[in-house]
């Protein structure tokens, strides 16, 4: 594959990255440990350089995952995690981004990837009761101990991306962001290109539903996150049967799958999105991967863009909880 290099950082990753958590994290129950080192060797081989987990996928156990799987190649990869849930139980907000804790909860990151230094670190979510400049500043201090190599922000809004980027510059912010999801384009996207950051989509594929793989009537298995999630319920996932037509057409004309040009069309976007599409089979790694190869024409771009358009966006992505951690 290509690289891309996120915003002006100089953090470059090849074209389409790996989103780890589904290997032990919130779509049911949790792969063998063989197999999930068996899939991102396989991901090494294909050319896939910026691997992503975090802290609270498992919790901890997707990081131990990472760093086995990824040791023999470390020098081939970057590697990005993420702090800031509280698992002490101290705090009503379930977030916790002070300085002692960052520090703390960072330490145990490195011992469980088994480096040195964290390529990138995100805070997973913005915390209300913390300043972001504190955030910042505890960041560029990991990074200037050498812990850290650049600093990332995750569901944050504008203003708190200006704010962190004055202390410590942002190499990247993740966010959700497909046909199924375009919120971002209308001030995190042009903030993000204004500041010179780079863009790691997750959930590229909405969450499998641009695959054609799911539809109104799948039933989600126990521990899957879709099944709590009210975009998910058998009616918010009907709004989208006109786009995944449209998906699907394009796709079988051109020989492809449909996920294959979902993520060709986010990859049209902008050269400083790197999407992190996640899976636990290798046909399916190895189906992203080639999506860098597929070229959309104009037309088909428009198309798609304008399909995504007409979808209702009105039920929220997350539970009431989990929609409080969104920065706005």
């Amino acid at each position: 594959m290509e690289t891309r290099t996120l915003g002006t950082s100089g953090l470059e990753a090849a074209t389409v990255g790996f989103g780890c958590m589904g290997l032990s994290h919130g779509y049911g129950k949790k792969v063998e440990d063989a197999d999930g080192i068996e899939v991102i060797r396989r991901a090494v081989d294909l050319g896939v350089t910026l691997f992503d987990t975090a802290q609270v996928y498992g919790p901890f156990v997707n990081e131990e995952l990472i760093g086995t799987a990824l040791a023999p190649v470390r020098d081939q990869v970057a590697i990005a995690t993420k702090f800031g849930f509280d698992f002490e139980g101290t705090r009503e907000s379930g977030l916790n981004s002070t300085p002692e804790y960052i520090r703390r909860t960072v330490e145990g990151s490195l011992q469980r990837l088994g480096v040195e230094r964290i390529d990138l670190l995100y805070q997973h979510r913005v915390d209300p009761d913390v300043p972001i400049e504190d955030v910042a500043g505890t960041v560029q201090e990991l990074i200037e101990a050498g812990k850290v190599g650049h600093f990332g922000l995750s569901e944050a809004g504008a203003s708190t991306i200006r704010r962190a980027h004055s202390v410590q510059p942002v190499a990247a912010l993740q966010s959700e962001y497909s046909l199924w999801w375009r919120e971002p384009e209308a001030e995190i996207l042009p903030t993000l290109e204004e500041l010179g950051i780079g863009l790691v989509p997750f959930s590229p594929l909405g969450k499998g539903l641009l695959t054609g793989t799911i539809d109104s009537s799948t039933t989600f298995a126990d521990g899957d996150v879709r099944a709590s999630l009210p975009r998910y319920s058998q009616q918010s996932r009907r709004a989208g049967d006109q786009l995944v037509d449209l998906v699907t057409a394009i796709a079988e004309r051109k020989d492809v799958t449909p996920g294959q040009i979902a993520l060709a069309w986010l990859l049209a976007q902008h050269r400083w999105i790197v999407p992190i599409p996640g899976t636990t089979k290798i046909h399916r790694l190895e189906e992203n991967v080639g999506a860098a190869a597929v070229g959309l024409s104009d037309d088909e771009l428009s198309q798609l863009t304008e399909q995504s358009a007409r979808i209702d966006t009105a039920a929220p992505r997350y539970p009431e909880k989990m929609q409080e951690w969104i920065d706005r």
